[in-house]
């Protein structure tokens, strides 16, 4: 019932241990964590010391591990226990119960930043609290906090927290450090000088800008820019220590939730990024692993036998990174995903033989990105708002490196997977490259990529939307639309065929609303649904090439956007010329005309036909291209667009401006038109016998007609588009789809059947039909005899099946 509505407005989302496990048949294996912090350090003891769980409070040195067969690990808390061989039972595992917000996900708890383990038991935060009189709330441990206390109005600062600390868990027990304080007369330019002139304290300044850059999505293209470069001259100082690298590095994680961007921004980030990769491979001050929301970087050294290296990052529910889930394992070569498809980004690189057989250590650096927002790409546009995840390796100049990727594909609500590219960032071109890459394969664990070279390296996904195609139109749309077909069509043929006898009336302007309409109609029916619907999964391609865009969208097969050409520009002439029969019939009521002005039906076809046509064409100019035509149509059904991505009205495609704000403004001038016309004829004037003897009936079914042939049932749907109420968005619904689909049978009826020359045409044809009768039998009668036979009166009568009287009378003499 309401699939024309549809379309015409609507078209208008507990902690882990390691085992250290040893036998004659089982290699040996070295499963290390650390303390839970965000800054680990090299956790390489010397070759036959023991290893035991020691907290530290700043920073750990320890020797490399000495050339071993053995992989060894390094994850988060630093347990190791002995495990027994293995033995065989027949015991049932329960059911995996996730506790504190985790999430099951194929039997494996994904856990908020707050709590880790296996069912999300393990509190990893730092209580709100209160120290040195300023309030922190609770805090994954690793991360800042800032205080409820914020710079006071007056100053440049107003709004920002006057104060952060760090959640850090170095007695084992979260708690957090002492707070930094702003200077709330302090700005970024301010920081920026004083760095520039090696004057003030270095670790001061690092937390302020912290501070400053809290809030990110208010801060300006410039003040990003100034906020880079001050991370990027921090990073590269000489006297960095563990607390300016760790403020750096968080104030970079806020700045990838900055919203603005600008030239001078993208080249600043765009070095920020190299320094990242040089810090990493450096390994300042001992440094191994510094975790904040956004960023995440990690420095280790590898013995020279290690057969190559493996970087994970594991899921949470928030999707932040934190120190517990990221592991690292020294000595691997293989790229193997966590069951359950709990691994966001892993990396592999595996070490050519002619590096092993030098006998030296080497570092490796690893930084890991939430998004792309330090790597705008200008050949890929993300117009659908995803975001990629980067990461980097670095290993100096080393050939014939042979690295792995496992990304886990992004969630977009309502759309599936159509193809991706593996691609690396071309420092040169400020964009990303195929060059070095190939794709390895896709599964449920996520995608595989395999590259020759270290460098930043992400995964470019593209995806289709999964369209809901509307459904087959219901028997009443069907019978109200057939009924309008066959009352245009009929209204058409009489006023075409009786236009001679009807000086008066205006024949051109209602048979060219009824051909529009007609027309308009019949596309409906027939053609509104989508011929090339995409319902087959989408096959990913097996080249690695960078797609355009992250939404795909199949080239225009045409005959789709063909009927929505067409049905936009007949509905659009249908109200052209409402409107044109709206103005001649104000022009005769005020002129009190009998026949239309002079060259009026000149205007009225030049108007009529060719309106339609501007608005069409502007339609398509501005909105379509043949490699995206969804951009002027709709993929469910041939209409025009309407709604974004998320199912929400745009006001930015067609379906507003090229058909909703036309199509308002002659409803309004045509309810003006209707007014004023029921205005005029319901006065009575005293010297008018014809105005005192009309029936306020005749009134009413006059106003009626012409409301109907200026189509303002319409109006209705524009009602529908503001309706809260249910019960009276149901109501106005049904009304508008039963007027709408059978105001081609209103028209006949109120326009042809109820005249005068129809009715008199019908009857002549019905006489004419009546009076054609074959005799069956023919009897004659007289009735008088003698002397009365000079006159004889008779009668025949005629044994017919017509329904008309039957008989008729003669009379002779």
């Amino acid at each position: 019932m309401k699939e024309l509505w549809v379309m015409v407005v609507f078209a208008t989302v507990s902690s882990s241990q390691g085992d250290l496990t040893i036998s004659s048949a089982i290699p040996t294996t070295i499963d290390i964590t650390t303390p839970t912090t965000d800054v680990l350090l090299n956790p390489d003891p010397p070759a036959n010391t023991p290893i035991t769980d020691t907290p530290t409070t700043g920073t750990l040195t320890s020797p490399t591990i000495p050339t071993t067969t053995s992989p060894t690990t390094i994850t988060s808390p630093t347990t190791i226990s002995p495990t027994t061989s293995p033995t065989t039972t027949s015991t049932t595992t329960p059911p995996l119960v996730c506790i504190n917000g985790g999430k099951l996900q194929s039997q494996v708890c994904i856990c908020p930043d707050e709590w880790t383990g296996e069912t999300c038991s393990d509190g990893n935060f730092c209580n709100s609290t209160s120290k040195d009189r300023f309030s922190f709330p609770r805090t994954p441990v690793g991360w800042f906090a800032y205080s409820v206390e914020s710079c006071d109005e007056k100053t440049t600062t107003a709004g920002l927290s006057e104060a952060s600390a760090r959640c850090l868990n170095d007695t084992g027990s979260p708690m957090f450090g002492p707070p930094h304080i702003l200077q709330c007369e302090l700005t970024l330019s301010d920081i920026q000088g004083n760095i520039s002139s090696s004057s003030g304290d270095l670790l001061q300044l690092a937390f302020s800008t912290q501070i400053l850059t809290s809030q990110p999505e208010q801060l300006s293209a410039d003040n990003i820019t100034t906020a880079a470069q001050i991370a990027n001259t921090l990073l590269k100082s000489a006297k960095i220590t563990e607390d300016i690298a760790v403020a750096a590095i968080t104030t970079i994680s806020q700045l990838l939730n900055a919203n603005k961007e600008s030239t001078q921004e993208r080249d600043a980030v765009q070095s920020l990024t190299e320094t990242l990769e040089k810090f990493s491979l450096d390994q300042h001050n001992n440094v191994s692993l510094v975790v904040q929301p956004n960023l995440a970087v990690q420095s280790v050294q590898v013995p020279s036998d290690s057969v190559g290296i493996q970087f994970t990052a594991l899921t949470g529910s928030s999707g932040n990174f934190v120190a517990k889930r990221i592991n690292l394992n020294i000595n691997t070569s293989e790229l193997i995903a966590d069951k359950g498809g709990s691994t966001d980004v892993q990396i592999v690189i595996k070490f050519p033989p002619v590096l092993r057989s030098k006998n030296t250590n080497y570092s490796i650096g690893f930084v890991l990105y939430q998004n792309d927002r330090f790597f705008r790409s200008r050949t890929f546009r993300a117009s659908s708002g995803t975001r990629r995840r980067v990461i980097s390796a670095n290993l100096g100049q080393v050939s014939g490196l042979h690295v792995e990727m496992l990304f886990k594909p992004t969630a977009v609500p309502n759309a599936s997977l159509y193809d991706f590219a593996c691609v690396s960032w071309n420092y040169t071109l400020k964009d990303w490259s195929t060059f070095g890459c190939s794709k390895v394969n896709h599964s449920e664990d996520g995608l595989r990529c395999f590259c020759n070279h270290t460098t930043n390296f992400a995964v470019l996904m593209s995806y289709r939307k999964d369209f809901k195609y509307a459904e087959a139109l219901n028997w009443i749309t069907i019978l109200g639309c057939s009924m309008s077909i066959i009352g245009l069509s009929l209204t058409i043929t009489f006023q075409i065929a009786t236009r001679k006898s009807r000086k008066t009336n205006p024949t051109v302007l209602l048979v060219s609303v009824c051909v529009c309409l007609l027309i308009f109609t019949l596309l409906f029916m027939l053609g509104v649904d989508n011929p090339h619907k995409q319902l087959d999964k989408p096959e990913i391609l097996e080249d690695n090439v960078l797609p355009p865009s992250d939404t795909h969208t199949e080239q225009d097969r045409g005959p789709c956007t063909a009927v929505a050409v067409l049905l936009q520009y007949f509905l659009l002439g249908t109200f052209t010329w409402n409107t044109l029969f709206a103005t001649h019939v104000f022009l005769m009521i005020r002129n009190s005309l009998a026949t239309s002005p002079s060259h009026f039906t000149a205007y009225t076809v030049a108007i009529g036909w060719g309106l339609p046509a501007v608005v069409v064409a502007l339609t398509l100019g501005i909105s379509y291209r043949v490699d995206d035509p969804l951009g002027y149509r709709q993929e469910e059904f041939c209409w025009l667009a309407a709604l974004d991505p998320k199912g929400n009205f745009d006001f930015k495609l067609p379906m507003f401006w090229g058909f909703l704000i036309p199509v308002a403004f002659m409803l309004i001038f045509n309810t003006v038109m209707l007014v004023y016309f029921a205005v005029t004829t319901g006065k009575t004037n005293p010297h008018l016998t014809s105005t005192r003897h009309t029936s306020m009936k005749k009134k009413f079914l006059s106003s009626f007609s012409l409301a109907v042939g200026l189509g303002l049932s319409w109006i209705l749907g524009y009602l529908l588009l503001i309706t809260q109420n249910q019960t009276m968005y149901t109501i106005l619904n049904i009304s508008f789809c039963v007027l709408t689909t059978t105001q081609g049978l209103q028209i006949f009826i109120l326009f042809t059947a109820r005249t005068a020359i129809f009715k008199k045409k019908m009857s002549s044809a019905l006489k004419s039909v009546s009076n054609v009768g074959i005799p069956l039998h023919t009897r004659k009668f007289s009735l008088w005899r003698g002397e009365h036979s000079d006159k004889v009166e008779s009668f025949t009568h005629l044994d017919t099946d017509l329904s008309f009287p039957p008989w008729s009378s003669q009379t002779s003499s």
